[in-house]
């Protein structure tokens, strides 16, 4: 399917196609065994391996148009592919497959005094789109993980990465036609037009279920002003790690440059060290220390510059600044009731952590800190759905409806209620 135009019409036209191939696929992909569904996405998998030289010559055009237009070198790094990410990618699918099949699953049965036999069932949510930024992963992600769970997938990937996107879904079409389903049941936008993202968010006529954005700040505020359709939120991860008094210096030390280095342009990336105020006196300069030497620019509070020279004056914005960057800011708090306070004010319940060996102060944290994943001496960068042991994930949602945290193929079904009687009637 080709666009002739950029013009509303032709885009409204196009994406009324879209929408009805869609909810047609929705109903034939429902019906489909698992095996169908497993086999679509192994082969897929397959196709991403022998094509891989293809993915990664588009990549590359995506890559060199990122950089000729100044954009930003974390961004740049969400955009980039290489062998170890495609095949990834293909891993991820498989992972995928290999899961076990959500759709028809029994979460609970009983039976009424009555003789009602009463089970409630997973099943489809539909047809889901998926507006997402940069990263080309989440075309493979997106479409396997709704393939897999029985659901419809409108893709809607960012301009900046089409050309990546369009080869990576050619894989996954690919794999849907080998197995005899059908290719419309993941279906790539075939516009960059923002015209498009609109109308899916208006729901293309009734044809998507649920839309689920992956992307910056300004994208999910559009999709959560402007959605007509129910959203699985993903509010950036402005993502906390405390070190506790009772934390092993060395052992916080290789948390923290993780969480905050390992990949800066993930949203369970480290935005906000908190060091307790209690801790040794030489923590402090030892944790900024080791972000420094890293390569980190940290800005922090007045005790924190004392700490170190390299630390540049924190300013109330940097408490709510998802950075994607190799910066951090640094803040000295009174204890696990000081960084729960800070976390409460400034996070966005995405992901937090507490770096203690006080197993109470752990517990208390865990159990007070309101947010969709809370981790107890491990990295914040473990926030997602492949660690999880999920296959992949189409995001981390922070919401409190429905779906909460890495949202995998269970957090895509929904469930009815299944009665078998005998000939009950209801008395009057």
């Amino acid at each position: 399917m080709q666009l002739k135009a950029q013009d509303g019409a032709d885009v409204a036209a196009i994406m009324q196609d879209v929408g009805r191939a869609a909810r047609a696929a929705a109903g034939a992909l429902a019906q489909a065994p698992a095996e169908a569904r497993n086999a679509a996405l192994t082969h897929a998998a397959a196709t991403l391996r022998a094509r891989t030289a293809d993915i990664l010559a588009a990549n590359a055009d995506d890559v060199k148009a990122a950089k000729a237009a100044g954009t930003a070198a974390s961004f740049v790094d969400r955009l980039t592919l290489n062998e170890a990410r495609v095949e990834a990618i293909a891993r991820g699918l498989e992972e995928i497959a290999a899961l076990p099949d959500p759709v028809g699953a029994v979460i609970a049965q009983w039976q009424r005094p009555n003789g009602l036999d009463i089970q409630r069932v997973r099943v489809p949510l539909g047809v889901i789109g998926i507006i997402y930024e940069s990263r080309p992963n989440v075309t493979a992600d997106a479409g396997g993980l709704c393939l897999k769970s029985g659901n419809a997938a409108i893709l809607r990937g960012g301009s900046d990465s089409h050309r990546s996107s369009r080869a990576i879904h050619a894989c996954l079409a690919a794999g849907l036609k080998a197995a005899g389903l059908p290719e419309a049941a993941v279906q790539l936008v075939p516009t960059t037009s923002r015209d498009a993202v609109g109308l899916m968010l208006q729901g293309l006529d009734g044809a998507i279920d649920v839309i689920v954005p992956r992307g910056g700040k300004g994208l999910v505020a559009r999709v959560q002003a402007e959605a007509r359709v129910p959203v699985f939120a993903h509010l950036e991860g402005l993502c906390h790690t405390y070190v506790d008094r009772a934390a092993d210096l060395a052992m916080a030390k290789a948390l923290v440059v993780n969480a905050k280095l390992r990949r800066t342009g993930v949203c369970g990336a480290t935005e906000t060290l908190l060091v307790d105020a209690g801790a040794p006196a030489h923590y402090l300069g030892a944790l900024i220390g080791a972000l420094a030497d890293a390569g980190c620019e940290v800005r922090g509070d007045s005790p924190s510059q004392a700490a170190d020279a390299r630390v540049k004056p924190a300013q109330d914005a940097d408490w709510v600044t998802e950075y994607l960057d190799a910066i951090i800011a640094v803040k000295v708090v009174d204890g696990v009731d000081g960084a729960m306070e800070h976390i409460r004010r400034y996070g966005s319940q995405h992901t937090d952590c507490i770096i203690t060996n006080d197993t109470a102060t752990a517990e208390r944290f865990l159990a007070r800190v309101d947010s969709a994943i809370v981790l107890h001496n491990a990295s914040t960068q473990f926030a997602d759905g492949g660690e999880f042991g999920m296959g992949a994930e189409i995001g981390i949602a922070t919401g409190r409806l429905h779906a909460r945290g890495p949202v995998g193929v269970e957090q895509l079904t929904t469930f009815k209620y299944v009665v078998r009687g005998t000939g009950q009637v209801r008395p009057g």
